[in-house]
């Protein structure tokens, strides 16, 4: 698979299947990850993969949290900008009617907020989730840095077959994973990334993209 078909067909896949992901190809991706760029070579990330029992153990605790109908720990840092505007506004409410659509959450259900967390607490099923720490003296340099090894990341399990999709909820629930995963307090949690084989059967979301146009400026010949 080239660099164009990795980028063209990674996507943020909710619907994964018991397969168990090779320890060897989870070893083989972040290895060649350590490539990717970041400031000054600070490297600011810390990953922390989970698979088996743990992840069975951190799925039940987080998901008990959810369908308990807790709102989740205080944010650290905010997942969007209090004010999101057009066209941002428009492109993120396009993309989570079409998401929940797929997932079977109508928009008017009230128990929509509960069902989402508990989708994503549970991994949409991945066998493997990974998840992502900075520093907490890092800047936000830094995590842009981290947001460019985690796309080299999802590139590179594309590369081997496999599928990924970033989930920010996780640090709704971060008391729970930092115990879990034994990430003291001098980390953040960034977000987690649930990694496996796609589920087959389950319709394939792919959401829109602006044109070219909106979003790039050419100047010069």
């Amino acid at each position: 698979m080239d660099v164009h078909e990795a980028v063209d067909s990674r996507r943020a896949v909710r619907a994964f299947s018991s397969l168990p992901v090779s320890k060897a190809v989870l070893e083989r991706v972040l290895a060649a990850a350590t490539r990717a760029p970041s400031s000054g070579n600070l490297q600011p990330w810390h990953v922390y993969v989970v698979t088996g029992e743990p992840l069975t153990e951190l799925k039940r605790r987080a998901t008990a949290r959810a369908l308990a109908g807790d709102p989740g720990d205080e944010r650290e840092y905010p997942m969007y900008p209090p004010d999101l505007t057009s066209p941002y506004l428009d492109r993120f409410s396009a993309a989570a009617a079409l998401r929940y659509e797929a997932l079977g959450i109508e928009r008017d259900d009230p128990a929509r907020p509960m069902k989402i967390a508990a989708l994503n607490t549970g991994a949409f099923g991945a066998t493997v989730v990974l998840f992502c720490y900075l520093d907490r003296t890092m800047g936000p340099g830094q995590w842009a840095d981290a947001g460019m090894y985690l796309q080299t990341v999802m590139l590179l399990l594309r590369a081997e077959g496999l599928h990924s999709c970033p989930q920010v909820m996780w640090t709704m629930y971060r008391e729970t994973v930092s115990r879990m995963v034994g990430a003291d307090d001098r980390r953040v949690l960034f977000c987690g990334v649930s990694v496996g084989f796609e589920k087959e059967g389950v319709p394939r979301l792919r959401t829109g993209r602006a044109d070219v146009t909106e979003t790039v400026s050419f100047l010069g010949e």
